[in-house]
């Protein structure tokens, strides 16, 4: 029997379309701040990008001084050694960005295809397609093996004069081999790697030519927004955060959560965890433990009014923690899906606030 398609995807898909369109119709911003000037068109001129090019790159991460006993310890289990590490460029398949960007994980877990980071990199271009220097931003997707509303974004955000940067999570894309994810409670180190990885992409894409880093941002949603809010919760290197339908309290989205939540949790009952073990387990990776690091003045939470999936309250929560200023705090009317319909105008605002970023 054929399967009809899904209408949440049918939404997306539509709706992506819709955004595109209606997001990519401007040109390329012009203003003083972002037009070429000289020496980044030298700097374009004499750059010729090439499968295997290798930059260097360092660490930076440097989680200072903290009062917190728990945040301490959660900071603990989160960090690494920094240490230089190289970035190589590779040919990015159809469709998928302008180039493959690799890098080592910054936590390794002994699995030589997932251990190589990857980042689909989409070029900011000026009205000739020729790359350009601009601000950068790091994307990191929601749950879905395909990356589609993440895919989505890199694309809307790369035509107004941001290189953005897809980060495969672990085992997504062309990190995953034939034996697929890790189930049950293995999922939480995938995502304390994802947190590395994710911090760690930021010094990688520092290194390359034509990103101003002085002006990187973190983008996540949904599964990828919990990531990006422990991730700003380590040191704050990402100049702006951007949240979208993610918060705080891991363990009861979880627990209380609808679609995406349910299918997460039947796979961590399938461990055989009891809750009190999958709850310090969850704990490991929790956004609330280190939302008192974060920049509340750089940081901005987009929440569906409606979401079954991460509801309000938790997003509420984690506000509450980080101290968010209230417009800092935007709750849109819709649910975990039809969020994407608010799309444009988020990442218009999500644009500007980056390009501001060289003004303050």
């Amino acid at each position: 029997m054929r399967r009809s398609a899904d209408p949440v995807v049918i939404c997306f898909v539509l709706a992506g379309l819709l955004a595109v369109r209606s997001f990519g119709d401007e040109s390329p911003p012009s203003t003083a701040k972002n037009a070429l000037s000289p020496n980044n068109r030298a700097t374009i001129q004499h750059h010729a990008f090439c499968a295997g090019n290798c930059f260097a790159a360092c660490d930076t991460l440097n989680i200072g001084e903290e009062k917190s006993d728990d945040a301490r310890a959660c900071l603990e289990g989160l960090k690494w050694k920094p240490e230089k590490f190289d970035v190589r460029l590779q040919a990015a398949e159809s469709d998928r960005g302008d180039w493959l960007v690799r890098f080592p994980s910054a936590a390794p877990v002994d699995n030589e295809r997932n251990d190589s980071v990857a980042l689909e990199w989409y070029q900011a271009k000026d009205t000739a397609g020729k790359p350009i220097k601009a601000p950068a931003a790091v994307i990191v997707h929601e749950s879905g093996s395909n990356m589609m509303v993440g895919r989505l974004i890199a694309k809307m955000l790369r035509t107004k004069g941001v290189h953005t940067f897809l980060i495969h999570l672990p085992y997504y894309g062309v990190r995953r081999g034939p034996d697929g994810r890790p189930q049950g409670g293995n999922l939480v180190g995938i995502l304390k790697q994802g947190i590395a990885d994710t911090r760690r992409a930021r010094d990688a894409i520092a290194a390359l030519p034509l990103v101003d880093s002085s002006r990187i941002a973190l983008q996540g949603t949904s599964l990828g927004g919990f990531v990006a809010a422990t991730t700003a919760g380590l040191d704050n290197a990402y100049q702006r955060v951007f949240i979208l339908l993610a918060g705080g309290d891991i363990y009861s989205v979880l627990m209380n959560g609808q679609r995406d939540a349910v299918k997460v949790r039947a796979e961590f009952q399938k461990s055989g965890l009891t809750d009190e073990e999958l709850k310090n387990l969850i704990s490991s990776i929790e956004p609330l433990r280190l939302a008192h690091r974060i920049k509340a003045n750089q940081t901005w939470l987009y929440s569906g009014a409606f979401d079954e999936v991460v509801p309000l309250k938790n997003s509420e929560r984690f506000a509450a923690a980080a101290k968010l200023p209230a417009k800092h705090h935007i709750t849109m009317l819709a649910n975990h899906y039809s969020g994407i319909l608010y799309l444009p105008p988020v990442l218009m605002e999500v644009r500007d606030r980056i390009l501001a970023v060289q003004e303050e």
